[in-house]
């Protein structure tokens, strides 16, 4: 976990990598629970049976699966103090190159692209990559938007 204990320091940490998180493995519950929140029951990721017939061999996780799981990851690997808030401001480019088949481990990496200063507050994007163990392609690369809104000063 990287601290950074103002905004300055994190600009400062532009064009770095961040980091790594511990791995996690994807479970058919997460999956389930997923399928139940998003409406898509797709049989490649919630017939077990089936899918061990299918293409990939076993059920896999949903791709916004892995998307949704960002917000998570990327606080494993760092957080920035004097802050009022920070908000989740979108995505910039979202990529699926590999399947997660349930049961599989994952991490993420995280890339600091850029800060830019906007009227708002500072706007972060930071390239997410979500690796599975063992595997030659990421699961899921995504350029991630936070706006950051500095505390007010006394």
């Amino acid at each position: 976990m990287r601290t950074f204990a103002n905004i300055t320091e994190f600009k400062a940490a532009v064009g770095e990598h961040l980091g790594h998180t511990e791995w996690r493995e994807v479970t058919q519950e997460q999956v389930n629970l997923f399928a139940d929140a998003t409406g898509d029951h797709q049989w490649i990721h919630v017939d077990v049976e089936r899918a061990k017939q299918g293409p990939f061999g076993a059920t896999i996780a949903h791709g916004y699966l892995s998307l949704s799981l960002l917000p998570s990851l990327m606080s494993e690997l760092f957080q920035v103090g004097g802050l009022a808030m920070g908000i989740n401001y979108g995505l910039n480019k979202v990529r699926f190159p590999a399947p997660v088949p349930v049961g599989a481990r994952i991490r993420a990496g995280a890339e600091f692209v850029d800060l830019k200063g906007t009227p708002s507050g500072y706007l972060s994007n930071v390239r997410m990559t979500v690796e599975i163990e063992d595997a030659k392609r990421p699961a899921c690369v995504a350029e991630t938007l936070s706006l950051y809104v500095p505390a007010e000063s006394s």
